[in-house]
């Protein structure tokens, strides 16, 4: 079956930068949209940032500018560049493959991650 793993996440200070990365392997999935989901103790899961097409992107608007996401499918790794976070965007962050809908509101995927921690404090 698909696996995805997360890892990358840690503890930063506010203004500082991550890269989350997201090895899949297993089954053969379709790798045309993926995205990065994030959820805060607390609040429902929002959907951060999606790929698909190889380069087309979306970005919540929260993170716009700020973070990048990004794939290399000779690797089967999906990316997340984190820049300039803030103390709002600590949650655990699961990467998710085979989008169930398009747009970066979207937590419907057929496949997830476990998650990985970002903590960012002030």
């Amino acid at each position: 079956q698909v696996q995805l793993v997360e890892s990358g996440g840690g503890s930063v200070q506010a203004g500082g930068s991550l890269r989350l990365s997201c090895a899949a392997s297993g089954d053969t999935y379709n790798a045309y949209c993926m995205g990065w989901v994030r959820q805060a103790p607390g609040k429902e899961r929002e959907g951060v940032a999606q790929i698909f097409a190889g380069s087309s992107t979306y970005y919540g608007d929260s993170v716009k500018g700020r973070f990048t996401i990004s794939q290399d499918n000779a690797k089967n790794t999906l990316y997340l560049q984190m820049n300039s976070l803030k103390p709002e965007d600590t949650a655990i962050y699961y990467c998710a493959a085979e989008c169930l809908a398009y747009g970066v509101a979207t937590t419907q995927y057929n496949y997830w991650g476990q998650g990985t921690q970002v903590t960012v404090s002030s």
